[in-house]
């Protein structure tokens, strides 16, 4: 993606593979200094394997990779200094209490006992857990010992923060407290590089996405731009008479685009419409005499430009193999 923004990553032609598989197979990424980057993919596309490289866990068997201007090979060391890993498993430890762990990694970071205290007690406050800063971590929820987790990774703010699925498995109010704490730290001036098979994540927190499919960047833009190269939305009408859904999606069929029948006995939604299209089926409608509740004409969802782009899911089930890719 061309910008003219300071990029905080800068990869060329990353590849990586395990035995004869190929788990990236020529990765590129331009993420801008101060933003969120989304790599949205499914299950074994790739996602963790390029983060593990750029967060200089992993070698690249090929291309060049900086990070906040070091080479992750090269300088890996100075990249691990400036950046934090928040992966898809708590790191944390179980049988230590939530303020016990945040503590022990201050001291580990360099902090003396009284500030590495007083970094915990702040970091469990913001993270709504200062009522739970005493019980063992193993007592926690799935949403506290996450949002745990992150506060783990920025006892020390990192200027760059690699999120891999971080909400994976939450209940809606978690990943919502997850993404408010996403959007706080880029306010306080962290870039954040989000790997994420969840569309609406992408949605909600990214300012560019690179859509990564079995190894590889298909394609790459804003939400708004990768929704738009589709080509076409879906105008959704709820009827005044459910009964004359029939009628109406004969009608819409014609004007507009092929109909889906939603779940609403009074609604459906006719896709492939463009605004002169849609405001054709709606006059339409109009001139048949079939009363509307409602009407929207609405751009295709992140869902809908993953299938258009790959001809699949994102939430498709990934052959073994896939699988092995990510876990390797």
């Amino acid at each position: 993606m061309t910008t003219s923004a300071p990029l905080a990553i800068e990869a060329s032609g990353l590849r990586k593979s395990f035995g004869t598989t190929r788990a990236v197979d020529g990765v590129d990424l331009a993420v801008p200094a101060g933003s969120v980057y989304g790599v949205l993919g499914p299950n074994g596309a790739g996602k963790t394997t390029t983060i593990r490289m750029l967060a200089t866990l992993i070698a690249p068997d090929a291309g060049t990779a900086l990070v906040l201007g070091h080479d992750v090979v090269t300088e890996a060391d100075a990249v691990r200094r400036l950046v934090s890993l928040t992966g898809q498993l708590a790191s944390v430890d179980e049988e230590l209490t939530g303020r016990e762990n945040l503590v022990m990694l201050g001291r580990l970071l360099g902090h003396s006992w009284a500030a590495a205290r007083v970094r915990a007690d702040e970091l469990l406050a913001a993270f709504d857990i200062a009522e739970a800063a005493g019980r063992l971590v193993k007592h926690y929820s799935g949403g506290m010992r996450r949002r745990l987790d992150i506060a783990a990774s920025i006892v020390v703010t990192p200027r760059l923060m690699f999120l891999d699925e971080p909400t994976t498995g939450l209940d809606p109010r978690s990943r919502n407290q997850v993404w408010e704490i996403a959007r706080a730290l880029v306010a306080e001036g962290t870039t954040i590089l989000l790997c994420t098979q969840y569309l609406e994540e992408a949605d909600q927190l990214a300012d560019g996405i690179a859509v990564i499919d079995r190894g590889r960047v298909i394609a790459e833009g804003t939400p708004g731009h990768l929704k738009a190269s589709v080509g076409t939305g879906a105008l959704r009408v709820r009827l005044m008479d459910a009964g004359r859904r029939a009628e109406a999606a004969a009608l819409l069929e014609r004007t507009v685009g092929p109909v889906a029948l939603e779940p609403d006995p009074a609604a459906l939604a006719a896709t492939g419409a463009d605004a002169a299209r849609a405001a054709l089926g709606v006059a339409e409608l109009a001139r048949a005499g079939i009363p509307l509740a409602q009407f929207s004409l609405e751009q295709p969802s992140l869902d809908e430009v993953f299938l258009a782009l790959t001809g699949h899911l994102a939430e498709d089930t990934p052959a073994p193999s896939d699988t092995l890719q990510e876990q390797s």
